[in-house]
């Protein structure tokens, strides 16, 4: 240190400033082979989704064959259900109900709705951390955090299993700490082994009735556009749809605010419609939600963000 005119203090200094970035660094990394494993592993085990002050007890199979993703989730407690994927193909079979219902979407599978998506971006608005490593599921993890340096957004903390990156324990965090939603694996075992079999629906649905998605629009010309005029910063909207939803005579305008993790979904009631909406905040599961009238038009925000965030983007919506 003398040698290079450095105070044991400046070099400290140094050192941390090279630290820092590399564990940031190396959190990234993590999260990034995470999201891999999720989807390239094949792997089969028993799992807890803890939500809102409930736990439902849920078993999975996740096959990946020669790149064709398969996967089987069969809840095992709570309310009786199936979820079967062929690629972005999802069907979920309700016994009680008798009722199978067709999806196009992933987001469905508890697990994978559960966990983040690592992208570059998220830097500006996250920070990153490793942590002390520890055990779940009989298997050594390296904890990794995702912590928001705003008011707008939750955290993540994650424990990945060290030879793998499968998360085998996930939480939703939000600004004091508090645990709002969780995924736990009590046993895993990932295999190349895994038959195409285990991956088949385990229900019989015969005689059941089969709902497709609703693919027709209807539009009207004459009702203006409404989009989010101001948003919290790294907010942007990265999707828009309109259709007809379960429920509802009238298409429903589906508009999606994202940061990269964090998500905001705005529903756009059609003028003519006529459901009522309270205005003002309100919770759906771990999610905040926030109504309001717009030009006539019953508007509601919802995510799994903290209540300024739906706040600020539903009373930012202005007639484009």
């Amino acid at each position: 240190m003398r040698r290079f005119g450095m105070t044991p203090l400046v070099a400290g200094g140094v050192a941390l400033l090279v630290t820092i970035p590399a564990i940031a660094q190396d959190a990234q990394s993590w999260l990034s082979r995470m999201s891999m494993a999720v989807e390239e592993l094949s792997y089969q085990g028993t799992f807890l989704h803890m939500q809102d002050g409930n736990a439902e007890t849920l078993e999975i199979v996740h096959l990946n064959d020669n790149g064709r993703v398969s996967e089987r989730i069969l809840a095992l407690d709570g309310v009786a259900r199936e979820i079967i994927r062929q690629e972005d193909e999802v069907q979920c079979i309700l016994p009680d109900r008798q009722a199978v219902l067709l999806e196009e979407r992933r987001e469905v599978s508890p697990l994978v709705s559960a966990l983040p998506n690592y992208s570059d971006e998220l830097l500006r608005h996250y920070e990153f951390a490793l942590h002390e490593t520890d055990r779940v599921a009989e298997r050594r993890t390296q904890v990794v955090s995702i912590v928001p340096r705003d008011g707008y957004r939750y955290g993540y903390k994650l424990w990945l299993d060290e030879e793998t990156a499968m998360p085998l324990k996930s939480q939703l965090v939000d600004d004091q700490g508090t645990v709002l939603e969780q995924i736990l694996f009590a046993q895993l075992e990932i295999s190349d082994s895994i038959p195409r079999a285990a991956v088949e629906p385990t229900i019989d649905t015969e005689g059941f009735r089969l709902f497709r998605p609703n693919q027709s629009v209807e539009t009207t010309d004459e009702t203006p556009l409404l989009r989010a005029a101001n948003v919290p910063e790294g907010f942007a909207l990265s999707n828009e749809s309109k259709r007809p939803i379960a429920g509802s005579e009238y298409p429903v305008e589906h508009l999606v605010y994202s940061d990269g993790l964090a998500i905001v979904s705005v529903f756009i009631e059609d003028p003519q419609s006529d459901t009522d909406v309270v205005e003002g905040h309100s919770r759906v599961g771990t999610a905040n939600a926030f109504s309001l009238n717009v030009s006539g038009r019953q508007v509601t925000a919802v995510g799994e963000v903290p209540q300024r965030t739906v706040e600020s983007i539903a009373t930012s919506l202005r007639p484009q």
